[in-house]
């Protein structure tokens, strides 16, 4: 039916960017990738521009309604993500669902009714849900026949993580037989056995509203245990650490190394409940041990291939209206070697490589990269003085 649509732009374009070559697409970039300059006609409601579009055939409207609704849809995907800042926001990986969250509305548009009282908004809203979980769905190492089937099983996976008895909730929720639920929960586990499948939270009509932890672009310990490349370096690793730190990074992450099963967040200890399980430790002692043996394990896999990771140093900042402005940043590849240099603009969404670690042209680049996107994807107030990272393979 958009075969009857024309899109003639003519006149308009979006609005420009900061020049960022060396870092790409920027998270400033991909929450405002449908602004358009000059100012639109006004509308004295959003909806109007839809109503324009199907009155006219004319896309442009979709995009003049777009340019207003970005950061709407900004928070929807943000909410779905279950992630606002650090380096699991991923700013190619946002703007490819916010793309497929367009498509989904544009595909939708000549089946919009506005007769029926319902702005376009909120007619949309279950087809852009959709199409987020589609989207994850592809990324997934594991698939299933329909997105229907797809909902069912992350419903199932919420309540395996969640309540007591799954089986039962799943049959109630779905009204049907204990023996369908439990063959969900069979496919359940065995997911579980390829990869982490962490659901946060569910909105009333059951469906999940936040992130799991299957998709975190830092490193993560239980998403490279799953590897079946990398199980055998995490293992040999794990084995060189201490009896504490062992059973810290066990109990804390969920994660049996024996059998390689990973539980539920939910009922992890705390750090408190660690404390007392080595005498004469407090709660903020646990914790920091758990840092250093997290970080011990961390070196441990880059010392055998297993990872990449990169130390951060603030060398200096300024300040403009209580917020970092510009701040230059030490970092030293795979925490070895010379460290390299980067001034950054928080203003204007900027990072430049001033010096490159170890004078390498080629792979320290790439970690150069890395903290580019790390940092100016962090929140103003929480960019670190020090601190370091991990990541799985080079981009």
């Amino acid at each position: 039916m958009l075969r009857e649509y024309s899109w003639d732009m003519t006149g308009y374009k979006p609005k420009s960017f900061p020049d960022t070559p060396d870092s790409g697409i920027t998270r400033y970039m991909a929450e405002r990738i449908f602004q358009l300059e000059p100012e639109l006609p006004k509308a004295e409601n959003i909806n109007d521009y839809i109503l324009s579009a199907l009155r006219e055939k004319d896309l442009k409207y979709f995009s003049f309604f777009l340019h207003h609704y970005e950061p709407q849809l900004n928070n929807r995907i943000k909410s779905f993500l279950g992630v606002d800042s650090g380096d699991q926001y991923d700013p190619e990986r946002f703007l490819d669902i916010k793309l497929s969250c367009r498509e989904a509305m544009l595909q939708k548009l000549p089946d919009y009714a506005p007769e029926k009282g319902a702005e376009y908004a909120t007619y949309i809203y279950p087809f852009i849900r959709d199409a987020m979980l589609r989207f994850r769905m592809g990324e997934e190492q594991w698939s299933v026949s329909s997105l229907t089937s797809y909902k069912m099983l992350r419903t199932m996976a919420w309540l395996y993580h969640n309540t007591k008895d799954a089986i039962a909730e799943f049959s109630k929720k779905y009204n049907c037989d204990l023996a369908l639920a439990e063959e969900y929960l069979k496919v359940v586990r065995g997911i579980r056995n390829q990869q982490p499948f962490f659901v946060t939270e569910q909105d009333e009509d059951g469906e999940e509203t936040g992130e799991d932890v299957t998709r975190d672009y830092s490193w993560n310990y239980a998403d490279i245990l799953w590897d079946g490349i990398q199980a055998e370096k995490v293992r040999k690793a794990f084995e060189k650490l201490n009896y504490r730190e062992q059973t810290l990074l066990e109990k804390r992450l969920a994660i049996c190394m024996t059998c390689g099963r990973v539980g539920s967040w939910k009922n992890r200890p705390t750090f408190e409940e660690l404390a007392v399980m080595f005498e004469g430790s407090s709660a903020s002692g646990a914790e920091r041990a758990y840092r250093k043996a997290a970080e011990h394990l961390t070196l441990l896999l880059v010392e055998n291939g297993g990872i990449h990771a990169v130390r951060l140093k603030q060398k200096s900042k300024t300040k403009r209206k209580k917020k970092i402005a510009t701040a230059v940043y030490e970092y030293q590849a795979d925490c070895d070697g010379e460290w390299g240099e980067i001034l950054f603009d928080f203003e204007n969404g900027t990072g430049s490589i001033v010096r490159l670690a170890d004078w390498d042209t080629m792979i320290s680049n790439v970690f150069a990269k890395r903290v580019i996107r790390y940092l100016l994807n962090c929140e103003n107030d929480r960019l670190p003085k020090e601190t370091m990272f991990a990541f799985e393979m080079y981009e």
